[in-house]
């Protein structure tokens, strides 16, 4: 692998509940050793059929506005195909379309180039599955 790409899968227990999941910190620390200081790109990927990645404020209340955006439109009820896993499940397979499972960010002399409140956030909601995984890849 060249000094201009360094990639890293990094393990995130999210529990038995819907969650958004603050990654930034672990971003930051990613980039603090993969960037060196250099401009790039910071791509963030969740290799699940479950689960996102979201640009979203943390703490003030619109992590959980997300969930329960997600809950109106998508229901934990019986009226998704998808029918293996907690009832409603179907609907934890339909959430990577509306919220990617991936995002792709600046870096600035080394630093994730985010916005006053935004925070890069794990987005999910298949409670049967607490164990997952995030890539973290620095393009230089």
């Amino acid at each position: 692998m060249s000094e201009a790409f360094t990639t890293r899968m990094i393990d995130v227990v999210t529990g038995s509940s819907e969650t958004v999941h603050d990654l930034t910190a672990i971003c930051a620390e990613f980039l603090r050793e993969a960037a060196g200081g250099r401009d790039g790109l910071l791509n963030v990927f969740v290799p699940h059929a479950t689960a996102g990645v979201a640009l979203i404020e943390t703490g003030a209340g619109s992590d959980h506005d997300l969930l329960a955006a997600l809950h109106s439109l998508l229901p934990a009820d019986d009226r998704w195909q998808h029918r293996h896993g907690s009832p409603g499940h179907g609907r934890d397979h339909v959430l990577p379309a509306i919220v990617a499972p991936h995002a792709t960010l600046p870096v600035i002399g080394g630093r994730l180039e985010l916005g006053t409140w935004q925070s890069v956030c794990l987005v999910d909601t298949n409670r049967d599955n607490a164990d997952r995984q995030v890539r973290l890849s620095f393009l230089g």
